[in-house]
């Protein structure tokens, strides 16, 4: 792999700054010569390298990153040309002395951190806490963990690359100055209304205004009805098939789609579209009249289906979403186990897979070649194509730095390595060996048949596709996003011209246009992706944080902006609608991407970016002042945090200190259906730190309560219903409202909802940890079917806050 390009005009003014906690060399240094020091970033890599290496070598593993930014102040010098005031981190003081001492003694240091920016960050802060000890420190690539791979990359070491260096502390600084600057300022904005801190992102919140702004869209969707005609013909031989009515009255139906506030009243005229049930149900009728109709035209097209590329980083996140349920962090965790290397039997840890963050999708000759091998055993030659495929990547900013993510040896095939893996682990494996196999296969192979029926005004279309050869789809079918997949129906094969058709029946189906879909996790990494926001590698870090920040909230498999992910959008939008905007955001990726290739200069990329940004946060503190005065200047005091985490109010100018106050709770609504038991009165619904309840309107005149109702006849008695109740140990469970009559007690909610599957009265609720959240799902306590909820009554009623708390009985 040839060196690339280093940035000559920066190097002297603007290194990485050299905090180093190291001292000079003893005369322990000039110890006998030492096997070399290979450094990598996880034990795991660590392990499965030194089973190929061999005595030669002691590979040492860094746990990540050594230094970062200080963690309780900005730690960036903008006046000094945003230099970065790194420091050794406290969990990292004993591995780095470790390294120091290995490297005393070593002939040399061989720098195998990840190969990406972020990798080349970790190598060069190793190596600045190393050269004091040994001078003679490499960096070596490893795109995949083989011994073919690792002994590639040892025979190949470069000088670090500080072109990728900057790029990468110069995104590490602008992250610093938005979460440190504006992160203080949206909390101070809104501590009236929120409880807790809030932050703010240079991705996340561009990521976090995609989903509100989709949200915005739906709620103000306007739907057009309109109505479709399907009929039901009947060949002389009895066959039969659908057609859908495509003309009438001599011009074609143009169908409306999007919003009507898309459309004039007169562009809504002027489309020739059926309207209304009545003028449905007058040209079904008049359909009727025509009992004969005839086949005037049959068009048949063969067609080829390409076979999908391999996997990219992002495309590995949208298909494991899609297929395998996993969110994007999962997937990655998952994907470093496979390329790190896992026990594969007797043979040991194997590197499975080549790197998972690439954007590229390119293919090494040798891989190719022995995917063609793999494929001719296992399909036959048929399945070859006469050339091996290349693709090219869609998304915006390609670095190109690396291959697709592809199996490393194609003998471990899914079948072999399944016994010696965990179900997650082989079935996301065997995703991407199958989708690098489909990758390299020739074309499915479709004929596609149209056919036109007429009788007087009425022109009907039906169409239909066979399969003629399944070329890659024999190893590999994707999957589509879409909640409605397409009908596709089998023509019989007696169509031709000039048949006369028997008409069946007429069904007038009801319609309407439809809003857009919500982001799933796959198409909103799909959306980044194509939009060149954020980089392969922080995807997964970016979906979490939204979960993990309560701004987004999961409903089935969509992504729902919560009401404080809506009003942290809005007052972002208000003060920095610029800086949180796709373009300036996209923008600032190819100028990261510029650094890295040499091509921009590290401080005027950070001045162009800071330069506004600045302006916009001195405005937004003018404008939006935190509502808590200072009792004895005036002041707009600032929420900050002690050192136990707790946040109170100071003053800047007089330095005075009082508590934060909680924000002020919304008016409960009454609910005049409900009586308190001790007064009469209506009750309202309360929230405790113990759950939900229904407590006395006249509360603290009455403190009559009432437990929630499930809704659910207590399975044991059939008389009482079952309600939420406290054990002891303030441990949450629904019992029956009969007790003591009736003892029966369950600790899973029970949820009004029969089971699809056996029909039991009720289902429970369950779920998992996911990214953050709580997960919920339905289970059947009878047959133990699992699904996914299908109203909001899911959500009526807060869930238990402690998963733990939900197995067995009391």
């Amino acid at each position: 792999m040839g060196q690339k390009k280093k940035a000559p005009a920066q190097r002297s003014s603007q290194r990485p700054s050299r905090t180093s906690s190291s001292k000079r060399p003893t005369a322990a240094s000039e110890a006998p010569s030492a096997p070399h020091l290979l450094v990598v970033e996880s034990p795991a890599k660590a392990r499965t390298i030194e089973r190929y290496l061999g005595a030669g070598y002691t590979v040492q593993a860094s746990l990540g990153h050594i230094k970062d930014l200080p963690e309780h102040s900005l730690g960036v010098n903008i006046a000094n040309g945003f230099q970065p005031q790194y420091q050794i981190l406290p969990s990292r003081r004993a591995i780095l002395r470790q390294l120091q001492s290995l490297a005393q003694r070593a002939q040399d240091v061989l720098l195998a951190t990840d190969p990406d920016r972020e990798g080349e960050a970790i190598a060069w802060h190793i190596a600045e806490e190393l050269r004091a000890y040994n001078k003679n420190i490499r960096r070596v690539l490893f795109h995949e963990i083989t011994r073919s791979g690792i002994q590639q990359g040892i025979a190949q070491p470069r000088e670090l690359d500080y072109a990728l260096v900057l790029s990468q502390q110069a995104r590490r600084v602008m992250d610093r100055l938005i979460g440190y600057e504006v992160s203080p300022w949206l909390s101070n904005a809104l501590a009236h209304e929120v409880a807790h801190s809030l932050s703010a992102g240079r991705v996340q919140s561009v990521a976090l205004r995609l989903i509100c702004e989709r949200e915005e869209l739906i709620e103000r969707f306007q739907p057009i009805p309109f109505w479709t005609l399907r009929a039901r013909f009947a060949l002389p031989s009895g066959e039969e098939f659908w057609a859908e009515l495509t003309e009438y009255e001599g011009l074609p139906i143009r169908n409306p789609e999007g919003s009507a506030h898309e459309y004039t009243p007169e562009e809504l005229r002027e489309r020739h579209y059926i309207r209304s049930e009545e003028e449905a149900k007058r040209l079904a009728d008049a359909v009727h009249a025509c009992s004969l109709w005839e086949i005037t035209e049959v068009r048949k097209r063969r067609l080829k289906r390409s076979p999908p590329p391999p996997f990219t980083t992002s495309l590995l996140q949208q298909e494991a979403s899609r297929r395998l349920g996993l969110s994007p962090r999962q997937t990655m965790r998952l994907a470093q186990q496979l390329y790190e290397g896992v026990p594969v039997g007797s043979e040991g840890p194997v590197g499975l897979i080549t790197y998972m963050r690439t954007d590229s999708m390119r293919i090494s000759h040798e891989a190719q070649k022995a995917a063609r091998q793999t494929i001719a055993k296992m399909f036959g030659p048929d399945y070859l194509p006469a050339e091996p495929p290349h693709y090219s990547s869609k998304s915006a900013h390609v670095q190109d730095a690396h291959e697709a993510i592809r199996p490393t040896h194609m003998e471990y095939t899914p079948d072999r390595v399944r016994p010696h893996l965990p179900e997650d682990l082989a079935a996301l494996y065997e995703l991407i060996y199958t989708r690098f196999l489909a990758s390299q296969m020739v074309p499915a192979e479709l004929e596609s048949t149209t056919v036109l029926i007429c009788q007087n005004d009425f022109v009907f279309r039906a169409s239909g596709s066979i399969l003629l050869f399944d070329g890659f789809l024999r190893a590999y079918t994707e999957l589509s996003d879409s909640d409605e997949p397409e009908e596709q129906q089998r023509l019989p094969t007696g169509i031709a011209e000039g048949i006369v058709l028997q008409l069946q029946e007429v069904l007038p189906k009801a319609s309407q246009t439809k809003p857009p879909t919500r982001y799933t996790e796959a198409t909103l990494v799909k959306e980044l992706d194509e939009k060149g926001i954020g980089r392969p590698s922080t995807y997964a870090t970016i979906v979490s944080t939204l979960f993990e920040r309560r701004y987004v909230q999961r409903q089935r498999r969509y992504l729902i902006p919560t009401p404080l992910g809506r009003k942290v959008n809005e007052i972002l939008l208000t003060f920095f609608p610029d800086i949180f905007a796709v373009n300036f955001t996209a923008t600032m990726e190819e100028q990261l991407d510029a650094i890295a290739e040499g091509r921009m200069d590290y401080r005027t990329v950070l001045e162009s970016f800071y330069t506004p940004f600045r302006q916009a946060l001195d405005q937004a503190r003018a404008l939006a002042r935190s509502p808590f005065l200072c009792p004895q200047c005036g002041t707009s005091m600032q929420v900050e945090r002690s050192r136990r985490g707790t946040r109170y109010l100071r003053c800047p100018s007089c330095g005075t200190t009082q508590p934060l106050p909680k924000p002020a709770e919304a008016t409960p609504v009454v609910e005049e259906h409900i009586r308190c038991p001790e007064c009469g009165a209506p009750m309202v619904r309360r929230q405790s730190k113990y759950g939900t309840f229904y407590g006395c309107s006249r509360y603290p005149d009455c403190t009559g309560t009432r437990p929630m109702s499930s809704g659910v006849r207590c399975p044991q008695c059939g008389e009482g219903e079952l309600i939420e109740r406290m054990d002891r140990h303030r441990r949450r469970f629904w019992g029956c409202s009969r007790y003591p009559s009736c003892r029966y007690a369950q600790r899973r909610r029970p949820i009004p909802h029969p089971c699809p599957h056996c029909h039991h009265p009720f289902v429970e609720e369950d779920g998992r940890w996911e990214d953050g959240e709580w997960r919920i799902l339905w289970r059947c306590p009878q047959c133990r079917l699992t699904l996914e909820p299908v109203t909001d009554s899911a959500t009526s009623v807060p869930s238990s806050t402690d998963p733990t708390a939900m197995s067995g009985r009391p």
